[in-house]
């Protein structure tokens, strides 16, 4: 019974005699992403990059499909110049002829008036010695009216004409053209954007639509990969945190290259999360960690995503 207590007891030793393992931080290489959505819903009629195509900012990605806008343009064209017409006759005025086509028809009128009221007098006169009938005085008298109120329209539409336009009426027209002119330069915006290019530097990474395919409004139609290198993204044990901050280096191992590389800490998480399955051994798993981002140096050729990365760490640094 003793023989077998001191085999029990020997393992034990042997692990407390070993000491701690030296703190160790996993993750893998990552790289910031750009999401490329469509703003309509028109069919894709041509893709101009493919996935892992480098691309520089304004580079086109692929285009849809523009008959419906550029319907829409040419209406809105003609909009334009329908009241750019109108604006300039209203600046403009009257033609001439208008005023002076007006001013003859006062005359008219002018001269039916005369006529009218000779007419009146001599009936009245004919009245008097009971030649005509009352109803005739009465109708002439009638005409002279009608006669001079025609006077007064005419002269009324002559002071108009020969006033012009209205400033009000000029300023409604201009506040209309300028509406026109910003919804077509909303439509030729909406136009330009069916060229889906990149908004920045990047690689194409995913590419889901295919030629013939009508994405919806807000569908993401491509994703880009930024920076000149993926940076790794590693769970530091809760014990080194303290000790860590932007800025910090650290050495990290990159599975298939054979010497270490000196990167820099970009960015660390305030809060605790908990770690990955992957990232540390099973014993452990249960640990919390801070997530944080580490910039890697330049490199001859950009590093592919996903590769794990290691970072040795000691209690003692």
């Amino acid at each position: 019974m003793r023989f077998w207590r001191g085999l029990v007891w020997l393992p034990v030793l042997a692990l407390f005699g070993c000491g701690e393992p030296p703190l160790q931080a996993f993750g893998q290489l990552e790289s910031d992403r750009v999401e490329v959505v469509a703003e309509s819903n028109e069919a894709i009629v041509a893709i101009a990059a493919l996935e892992g195509d480098a691309l520089a900012a304004g580079m086109p990605i692929l285009r849809q499909d523009a008959a419906r806008l550029d319907i829409r343009i040419r209406e809105a064209g003609a909009n334009i110049a329908r009241i750019e017409a109108l604006l300039a006759e209203q600046t403009n005025g009257p033609r001439i002829e208008t005023i002076e086509a007006t001013r003859a028809s006062l005359h008219e009128a002018e001269i039916d008036r005369d006529f009218r009221e000779r007419e009146l007098s001599r009936l009245a006169g004919l009245r008097e010695r009971n030649l005509t009938s009352e109803e005739s005085v009465d109708q002439a008298r009638n005409l002279l009216e009608l006669a001079a109120a025609r006077i007064e329209i005419v002269s009324a539409r002559l002071a108009e004409l020969e006033a012009g336009t209205r400033p009000e009426q000029i300023e409604q027209t201009r506040g209309l053209l300028s509406q026109a002119n910003a919804q077509l330069d909303s439509l030729r915006l909406d136009r330009d954007r069916l060229d889906v290019v990149a908004p920045v530097d990047g690689i194409v990474d995913t590419l889901p639509f295919e030629v013939g395919e009508r994405p919806k409004s807000g569908d993401v139609v491509a994703v880009l990969l930024t920076g000149d290198q993926p940076y790794a993204r590693v769970y530091i044990p809760e014990p080194l945190r303290a000790g860590l901050r932007v800025g910090s280096p650290l050495r990290i191992a990159v599975d298939g290259i054979a010497q270490p590389l000196n990167g820099t800490i970009r960015r660390i998480a305030s809060e605790a999360s908990f770690t990955p399955y992957f990232a540390l051994t099973e014993r452990d798993r249960g640990r919390l960690s801070y997530m944080a981002e580490v910039r890697l140096p330049d490199q001859p050729e950009r590093l592919p995503e996903g590769l794990p990365v290691q970072v040795l760490l000691s209690t003692n640094d």
